[in-house]
């Protein structure tokens, strides 16, 4: 992972070249919530198109009707990337053990995500995103470790159902905006879910994988949240799921001078070292983190070793602060998108 101030100019650049404005996304029918238009992927030939690219670029710009992209199941090895200007897209996979998007990229952290997402009001639903670089197969990496991110999500209003995101440092690049995964699997062991998104992660599973890192890296790290300000609304939930994996690691080390991490009612394996939270950059800031864990269970849940500015309780007015409603859904928008309403099945 690349120097805060750099992420944080990136983030700048493509919020000031983005498309601006809130953008009302339409059904055919609003009474059914059926969608006008639906484009299919595949590689069986009875399908419109091979490529999830190639369907993303079919669709007209600053369109505000909704657009299924279903894909069938199979492997898919390419970037995808969701311009700003390709706003309301439903994203449909056949099953995250079925439709797996991957990809090796490993340069550096603006280019090598799998998947780009920097459009508002986008859903996504069954899918495995993979960033393969650097995942051994057995043992321990053997080899230098790069940023190798395999998703990146820049854009407002952007959800996740039953997704899993893969990869061993930087997977999931929470990067901006308002954020919603539901019963996803996140894999990886250095900084894996980080950046300055506003994000809740509910019934997620998380995988830490510092156990199959070189010997001289003695633990990982699951998050890196980078809040700048009192008044930055950024940072991320972790509501009920489960933290499991293999080796010694953190919870989470500051990405930035207000850095806001809460683990509410998660079960912890024994894989997270004592201490539990790092300072990094900022150590003369650790009164103003928020780095919290409220009613964990499990294992590693054991707060006596922790760090002396960990918050080991919140009080529930402080909490209700993070609900759902109120920390990323108080106009509503989660209800207004396809995925939400049988996110369990392949088709709304």
């Amino acid at each position: 992972m690349q120097q805060p101030w750099i992420i944080f100019l990136i983030i700048w650049l493509n919020l000031y070249l983005g498309v601006s404005g809130a953008v009302e996304c339409k059904y055919e029918s609003e009474e059914s919530k059926t969608i006008k238009y639906t484009i299919t992927v595949g590689r069986s030939g009875k399908e419109q198109l091979k490529t999830i690219q190639g369907a993303i670029d079919s669709i007209l710009p600053n369109k505000d009707y909704w657009t299924r992209i279903h894909v069938s199941p199979g492997l898919y090895m390419e970037k995808v990337i969701i311009p700003p200007e390709k706003t309301c897209i439903y994203l449909e996979g056949s099953g995250r053990h079925d439709t797996i998007v991957y990809y090796n990229g490993h340069e550096q952290t603006n280019t090598s995500a799998t998947f780009f997402s920097y459009a508002e009001n986008i859903a996504v639903k069954g899918f495995t995103f993979q960033n393969s670089y650097n995942r051994p197969l057995t043992g321990k990496i053997d080899g230098e470790i790069k940023q190798a991110v395999a998703v990146a999500i820049f854009g407002d209003k952007t959800s996740f159902y039953g997704c899993r995101f893969v990869g061993l440092q930087d997977t999931l690049w929470d990067a901006q905006g308002r954020h919603y995964f539901r019963s996803c699997y996140i894999e990886g062991a250095i900084d894996f879910i980080f950046g300055n998104g506003q994000s809740i992660y509910e019934n997620c599973k998380i995988n830490a994988t510092a156990g199959s890192l070189p010997p001289y890296i003695q633990a990982g790290y699951i998050t890196a949240q980078g809040r700048l300000s009192p008044t930055d609304p950024s940072g991320f939930v972790f509501r009920g799921g489960i933290v499991s994996g293999s080796g010694k690691n953190y919870l989470g080390r500051a990405y930035g001078p207000y850095s806001r991490v809460i683990f509410d009612g998660t079960t912890f394996a024994a894989v997270i070292f004592p201490p539990g939270w790092n300072a990094w950059y900022y150590p003369e800031q650790q009164g103003n983190f928020v780095h919290a864990e409220v009613y964990c269970k499990g294992p590693g849940s054991n707060t006596s070793g922790r760090v002396p500015w960990v918050k080991k309780q919140l009080g529930q007015r402080e909490m209700s602060k993070f609900s759902r409603s109120l920390f990323i859904d108080h106009d509503g928008w989660l209800a207004k998108q396809p995925a939400w309403r049988h996110p369990h099945t392949n088709q709304p």
